[in-house]
């Protein structure tokens, strides 16, 4: 495990388990779910070389139609990247820089860098999804499981800026088609993002600020534990959308910033 420091803010990775974050917290303040509190939605992983769903696994790129295991029936779901161990290439008190190679059942090679900074008032993130020999389609991003629930307050609230968000299909899935934003429940995918993408409340506890370059954040408002807020370079089934296509040497580059401030 990798553990960083700043002021009363810790952050654990665990580069073995999927280069996940496991505890993001500020002193005795859990930010995202614990392990302890559920062994599989918890913590902050990363979804790489694709973010979201791929519809039934399979996708075309340079004439060819590939195909990627189905691990969510009917499609696959949050890439390869977080169910590998990851190379640890840096780390000092506040910050750490991991690796980790594309391999199969990813056809095309590469890999995918994660830096992580803390200062005590917010958590720096950067991914990288860098091509081999030839080109390939990437997309990539964050799911943080944030802590519904802090120890004192209220449920968490969401404050949402931004000007649309994309029509779901039959299959629960991006159409293409951007909409206007409709009120919560939500499991969608938001895009035209503002400055900051949005702002997690936890009435009496905490506020946390999310501000990134990617052009969608998914919500996902459903688990009694947790709401989800995922900063990503592009829509789920991007691949089949408009995907984003990365050259060697030119990688996909997203950066994301979580700041926060305690009550009381």
């Amino acid at each position: 495990m990798i553990s960083l420091a700043a002021g009363d803010a810790r952050l654990v990775v665990d580069p073995v388990g999927g280069g996940r974050v496991t505890h993001f917290g500020v002193g005795d303040v859990a930010l995202v779910v614990p392990p302890e509190v559920d062994d599989h939605n918890h913590g902050i992983f990363p979804m790489a070389p694709w973010a979201g769903r791929v519809r039934h696994g399979e996708f075309a790129f340079d004439d060819e139609t590939y195909h990627v295991p189905c691990n969510n029936l009917p499609h696959a779901i949050h890439g390869t990247v977080r169910d590998h161990p990851w190379q640890v290439d840096h780390v000092d008190t506040r910050s750490a820089v991991l690796s980790a190679p594309l391999v199969d059942p990813w056809p095309f090679g590469g890999r995918v860098l994660q830096r992580f900074s803390l200062v005590p008032d917010a958590l720096s993130l950067t991914m990288e999804v860098h091509a081999a020999e030839r080109a390939m389609p990437a997309s990539c991003g964050w799911h943080p499981w944030w802590s519904r629930y802090l120890d004192r307050g209220e449920p968490l609230e969401v404050e949402l800026h931004a000007d649309g968000m994309y029509r779901r299909d039959g299959e629960g899935i991006p159409s293409g088609e951007v909409v206007p934003v409709v009120p919560p429940p939500w499991d969608d995918c938001f895009t035209d993002l503002g400055e900051p993408a949005a702002i997690l409340r936890w009435p009496g506890a905490a506020t946390l600020t999310i501000t990134t370059d990617c052009a969608c954040v998914v919500v996902f408002t459903d688990p009694e534990h947790a709401v989800c807020v995922e900063p990503q370079s592009g829509p789920p089934d991007e691949f089949n959308l408009a995907p984003n296509i990365v050259h060697p040497g030119t990688p996909l580059v997203i950066t994301a910033m979580f700041r926060w401030m305690l009550d009381g």
